[in-house]
C-alpha cells in the first residue's frame, strides 16, 4: 500500500473495476523476481535455460508479436493534436471502449502494482510511473528494463508526480479454468493507448514488448515526447554512445534508427581502427536537456535492453552477445536439445534439431524461421561489457554529434553531413527506411519515418519538427552537428558494398574530425561528405568501384526523393514548419 491519496485511490478504483483476486504492490526485489519466475515455470509459461543461468524463454501467442500500430491511440481533445501520423479517437469516446472492456478483466488473476522510474531516481530528468498490470512477465521485464522499488513508491510518497499506466493481458480467468501460457486478447481488441494532456496510458489486449511493458515506447517516447515539448526538453528514439580518441578525447553521440536497423550494434560497436575505443550509454531512448553551459545532456531513462533477437552474433555483436550469458528473459526464440537459445544468423550453421518459437519441431529443411523475426531478449544493461561508467550519470553527458539513418539498398550514400542545423532538421524529417519485421507491413517497403518517430511521436508531428528548430534556436553555436549514415547500401548485383559492425567506426572517427575541424568536406546537393583520401579505410578491402558506388550520389534518384519529399510534407498542411518547406527549395535548387 502506499500514504499518496492520489495513488491509492487509482489503486483501488483499478481493483474495484477490474477484479482481481489479489493485489500485489512490487518490491523490485530479487525475491520477487525469482517467485514470479517460478510460479511462471510451474505455470508453463517460462521455459528455465540449462545454459544460461537465471534466463528463460517464453513463448507469445502468434497473434501477440509486434508493435501493433494500427491499435496504437493518440487521444488528444482534437484529431490535428494528434496529427496525420498517428491513430486519434476522442478521449471520452476511446475511455468509455477501454473502459468496458477493462471491467472484470482481472478475475482469477493477481493485479501487480510496479513503482518505476524512468531514470535514476536522483536525475534531474527523471520521471516516475506506476504500472499496474495483470501479467507477471510484465512485471518481471519491467524489473530489468526499469528502476522498480520501494525507493521509487517512497518518492511519490514524499510528493514526487508520477504517470499512470494500466494494462490488461484482456483474459479473465473463471472460476476453475486453467489458464494459458500467453494469455492475450483477439486482435480487435487490443488498444495502446496515450492521453497526452493527462500524462495518462492505458493498454488492453497485449503481453508483447512495448505493448504491455508501459515505460518503454509509450511512456518513454509517445507521453515523454509531449512533456518534453511543453517544458522544453527533447525525449527521442536514440541511442547514446561514446567514443574516444588514442588521446582521451571523448565524443558524445545520438542516434536514430528506425528498429532492427543496427542501433543496438552501433551503440555496442567496437571500433576497428587502432587506439579508438567506445562505450555504450543506451541503445534506444535519450532524454536530453539543455544544461548550465549551454550544451544538450542526455540521459538513457531505461535500466536493460530489450533487444531484437535475430541477426544478433558474435560476428555482429559481441558485446550483446556476451551481455546474454545469463540473468536474460527470451521471447519467441528457439529452443536448442541441450537447453540453449537459437535465432537465425546466431551461428554460421543451424542446428539440427530445435523447437521453434511455436513450440514446433524444426530442422533446417524447413521453410519457416525457427525463431520468430522479432524475436527479442531483455537484458540488465548492467552486464554490459561495453558499458561506460558514466551510463546512470545523474546530469548526462553532452551530445556533439546527432546521427539519423535508415536501411537503404540504393541511393542514399554511405555518409553525408548537414549544412547547419535547419539542414539537420531536414535530413531527420525525411528518414526513410525499408520496412523490417519490427514494424506492421510488407518487409522491403520504403516507408518515410522521420526522426525514427513515426510510430512514438504522442503529437502533431509538424508540432514536432518545430520543436527541433526551437531546441536549435536555443542551442545556438552550441547545438550538436547533424550526419546521416547508410550502411546497408547494395551494388546494383544485391551486394553489400560495406561491411558495416565494428567498420563503421570509420565513419564515426570522420564525424569527430569534422567536429573538430581537422578535416574538410566536399559540398553535393544532399550535403556535405568525405573527401577520399580523409575516410580511413586502411585494411579495409574495398574495390574502388565499389566506393564510387557507395559514395554516389545520383541526382536523378534524388530528384525522384525530392517529390517524394514534397507529398510527405504536404500531409502536415498547415503545421509543417514554413523552415522545412524553405529547406526543401533549397534541395530543389541544389539539384538543379
Amino acid at each position: 500500500m502506499s500514504s499518496n491519496d492520489r495513488l491509492t485511490r487509482w489503486v483501488q478504483e483499478v481493483a474495484r473495476h477490474c477484479q482481481p483476486d489479489r493485489i500485489h504492490w512490487c518490491d523490485g526485489s530479487k525475491k520477487e523476481y525469482d517467485r514470479l519466475m517460478v510460479e511462471m515455470v510451474a505455470r508453463g509459461s517460462a521455459i528455465p535455460l540449462r545454459k544460461r543461468p537465471n534466463s528463460f524463454l517464453f513463448r507469445s501467442h502468434p497473434s501477440d508479436v509486434a508493435r501493433v500500430e494500427d491499435r496504437t491511440f493518440i487521444s488528444t481533445p482534437s484529431r490535428d493534436d494528434a496529427g496525420p501520423t498517428n491513430n486519434w479517437v476522442a478521449p471520452d469516446e476511446l475511455k468509455a471502449t477501454m473502459w468496458a472492456l477493462y471491467e472484470g478483466c482481472m478475475r482469477g488473476r493477481t493485479m501487480y502494482v510496479i513503482p518505476f522510474s524512468m531514470g535514476p531516481l536522483e536525475s534531474p530528468m527523471a520521471k516516475i510511473g506506476v504500472e499496474i498490470t495483470d501479467s507477471p512477465y510484465v512485471v518481471c521485464n519491467m524489473e530489468i528494463m526499469t528502476r522498480v522499488g520501494t525507493r521509487v513508491l517512497q518518492a511519490i510518497e514524499e510528493g514526487a508526480d508520477f504517470i499512470p499506466c494500466l494494462h490488461s493481458v484482456g483474459a479473465p480467468l473463471a472460476p476453475g479454468q486453467d489458464d494459458v501460457p500467453w494469455p492475450c486478447a483477439p486482435m480487435e481488441q487490443k488498444y495502446i493507448s496515450h492521453f497526452p494532456q493527462e500524462n495518462l496510458i492505458w493498454s488492453y489486449g497485449s503481453g508483447y514488448g512495448g505493448n504491455a511493458l508501459l515505460g518503454k515506447k509509450c511512456l518513454a517516447l509517445r507521453i515523454a515526447s509531449a512533456m518534453a515539448r511543453r517544458e522544453g526538453w527533447m525525449a527521442e528514439h536514440m541511442l547514446i554512445l561514446r567514443l574516444v580518441s588514442p588521446e582521451g578525447r571523448q565524443y558524445h553521440i545520438a542516434a536514430a534508427f528506425p528498429s532492427a536497423c543496427g542501433k543496438t550494434n552501433l551503440a555496442m560497436i567496437q571500433p576497428t581502427i587502432p587506439g579508438w575505443r567506445a562505450e555504450t550509454l543506451g541503445d534506444d531512448i535519450a532524454w536530453m536537456k539543455i544544461g548550465p553551459d549551454g550544451r544538450l545532456y542526455a540521459i538513457n531513462p531505461e535500466s536493460g535492453f530489450f533487444g531484437v533477437a535475430p541477426g544478433t552474433s558474435y560476428k555482429s555483436n559481441p558485446a550483446a552477445m556476451d551481455t546474454l550469458c545469463g540473468n536474460v528473459i527470451f521471447t519467441n526464440c528457439a529452443l536448442t536439445d541441450d537447453g540453449d537459445i537459437w535465432w537465425e544468423q546466431m551461428t554460421d550453421e543451424p542446428p539440427a534439431h530445435l523447437i521453434d518459437w511455436r513450440g514446433e519441431d524444426w530442422t533446417p529443411e524447413r521453410d519457416k524461421p525457427a525463431a520468430h523475426p522479432n524475436a527479442r531478449f531483455t537484458a540488465p544493461t548492467s552486464q554490459c561489457p561495453l558499458i561506460s561508467s558514466d551510463w546512470e550519470k545523474p546530469e548526462g553527458v553532452p551530445i556533439d554529434i546527432f546521427i539519423f539513418g535508415g536501411r537503404r539498398a540504393t541511393v542514399v550514400p554511405l555518409v553525408h553531413e548537414a549544412y547547419d542545423w535547419d539542414h539537420g532538421v531536414f535530413l531527420g524529417a525525411t528518414a526513410a527506411s525499408e520496412t523490417t519485421a519490427a514494424n506492421i507491413g510488407a518487409v522491403g517497403n520504403l516507408r518515410r519515418d522521420p526522426f525514427a518517430m513515426k510510430p512514438f511521436c504522442g503529437y502533431n508531428m509538424g508540432d514536432y519538427f518545430q520543436h527541433w528548430f526551437d531546441m536549435g534556436d536555443r542551442l545556438g553555436d552550441k547545438a550538436p552537428r547533424i550526419f546521416y549514415v547508410n550502411w546497408f547500401r547494395k551494388s546494383p548485383e544485391g551486394r553489400w558494398l560495406w561491411p558495416g559492425y565494428g567498420e563503421n567506426s570509420r565513419v564515426l572517427k570522420w564525424m569527430c574530425e569534422r567536429v573538430d575541424g581537422k578535416v574538410e568536406a566536399l559540398d553535393t546537393p544532399i550535403g556535405r561528405m568525405p573527401r577520399m583520401d580523409d575516410l580511413n579505410l586502411t585494411g579495409l578491402d574495398i574495390p574502388p568501384e565499389d566506393l564510387r558506388e557507395l559514395m554516389r550520389v545520383d541526382v536523378e534518384a534524388w530528384r525522384a526523393e525530392a517529390n517524394d519529399i514534397e507529398k510527405h510534407f504536404a500531409q502536415f498542411g498547415d503545421r509543417l514548419p514554413k523552415r522545412l518547406e524553405r529547406q526543401l527549395r533549397q534541395f530543389q535548387i541544389r539539384l538543379g
